[in-house]
């Protein structure tokens, strides 16, 4: 059942959906099915964005024109709602604190939605043990506005001095000191890693195609083993 509906930014909602699943691991999906008056059924997996023991699954849902099924979260829904649910699932793409560090994790866009299901689990392990692997997130959207769960990141980062985020906004203006405004190539990875001065053991990229190759392969170009990179995409540029 939908719990809430709110938009995070011009084009991602935040989805609460109240189910009787069993608990996600970090970087787990769900499948989610709309079926129409007619019987027509459109079925799209989204990422979960909530901790893990979370009450409620948080989805974040880019709108897509073109779209068949983000249109109806962001136009139709409403609290009180229900469709079919399946999961979580995915076994590849996770993070556990027992998992360790360093942990990298790049999101382009709606692609921040499972790492931020691994920063909140992260988050929540630190306050645990007062301390926290080192992470450096690294988010890029066209603008500040764009960057879903933005101010809940900055906060994290003031509370836990092992979390590094860098904002990249490509079509907007630098609103803080040490973030970036053009697109991520070899070069400035480069720089963010010396920067942070950690080699990452786990590194977790989402976004879209193009942006998920790029970043690959210019931490690939940085000798950032091969091994320790996972990736997770979705169509588009």
């Amino acid at each position: 059942m939908v719990e809430s509906v709110a938009a995070l930014t011009p084009r991602i909602a935040s989805v609460q959906l109240r189910a009787s699943l069993a608990p996600h691991v970090a970087g787990q999906h769900l499948d989610i099915r709309l079926t129409a008056p007619d019987g027509y059924a459109a079925q799209r997996s989204y990422s979960i964005a909530s901790a893990p023991g979370a009450e409620l699954f948080e989805l974040a849902v880019e709108k897509l024109d073109d779209g068949e099924v983000s249109p109806f979260f962001h136009e139709v829904v409403q609290p009180g709602d229900t469709f079919e649910v399946r999961g979580p699932l995915g076994g590849h793409f996770i993070w556990r604190p027992l998992d360790g560090g360093p942990l990298l994790l790049v999101a382009g866009g709606s692609g921040i939605a499972p790492l931020m299901a691994m920063l909140r689990d992260w988050a929540a392990a630190a306050d645990a043990d007062g301390a926290g692997v080192p992470l450096l997130l690294v988010y890029s959207a066209r603008t500040w506005e764009e960057l879903a769960f933005r101010d809940e990141i900055a906060v994290t980062a003031v509370r836990h001095p092992t979390l590094d985020f860098v904002a990249v906004t490509t079509r907007g203006p630098r609103v803080r000191d040490g973030d970036l405004t053009q697109r991520l190539d070899a070069a400035s990875i480069r720089a963010l890693l010396q920067g942070w001065g950690h080699r990452p053991h786990h590194t977790f990229i989402c976004g879209a195609n193009r942006f998920v190759d790029a970043v690959a392969n210019a931490l690939l170009d940085a000798s950032v083993a091969a091994g320790s990179i996972k990736t997770e995409r979705y169509g588009g540029a």
